[in-house]
């Protein structure tokens, strides 16, 4: 069972990596999303879900897709920062979404995956549920994210509707930047 959860993410790593050297530009800014989507009109966005929701992320931002193995624990990290993992020489923080955006207590299957991120030129890992596929997005089929008020939602860009599916769509550059994530440098983020 576990080969199949990483034979399906190394299926979907291929894919993504045919679409990787495509001219995709997402602009955004707070809460909005800037219609300067490239590639005749189409954001090719890396499905994956945490929880029972589903999210989409830029498929540029995404080095690989790994199947989920254990961490060495740094002390005193924040709780969400699982860990860290020898890439190829790289070590890498690994961030579990799940906590992060207080899903409940993960759990580590078969299907988990580390989504390899590079991210202002740091490589950062990122532990979701599971990748489903690679989906392309047309302008418009993606809505500005709607106020949530008091939730701090600044890393939403908008929610991509395909069928019956609804993808929230992540600025994961702006969240992983973000202080309270504490893995980039804000210097550098700003």
């Amino acid at each position: 069972a576990r080969q199949i959860g990483v034979l399906q993410g190394c299926a979907i790593y291929c894919r993504a990596a045919k679409i990787y050297n495509a001219s995709i530009l997402l602009s955004t800014s707070p809460n909005t999303m800037d219609n300067t989507l490239m590639n005749d009109g189409v954001l090719e966005a890396l499905a994956f879900k945490l929880g029972n929701e589903e999210y989409g992320i830029k498929i540029l931002q995404v080095q690989e897709i790994r199947g989920y193995e254990s961490v060495t624990r740094i002390a005193s990290a924040p709780e969400h920062v699982k860990g860290v993992v020898n890439l190829r020489g790289t070590i890498v923080p690994i961030v579990d979404m799940r906590i992060k955006f207080k899903l409940g207590e993960p759990t580590y299957n078969q299907f988990t995956v580390v989504i390899i991120l590079n991210i202002q030129d740091r490589v950062v890992g990122m532990v979701v549920d599971s990748v489903s596929d690679v989906i392309s997005l047309t302008a418009d089929q993606i809505k500005p994210a709607p106020d949530m008020g008091a939730l701090n939602t600044d890393y939403v860009v908008g929610l991509g509707t395909v069928d019956d599916r609804m993808l929230i769509l992540v600025d994961i550059d702006r969240l992983m930047s973000s202080a309270e994530m504490g893995l980039i440098d804000n210097k550098l983020a700003a």
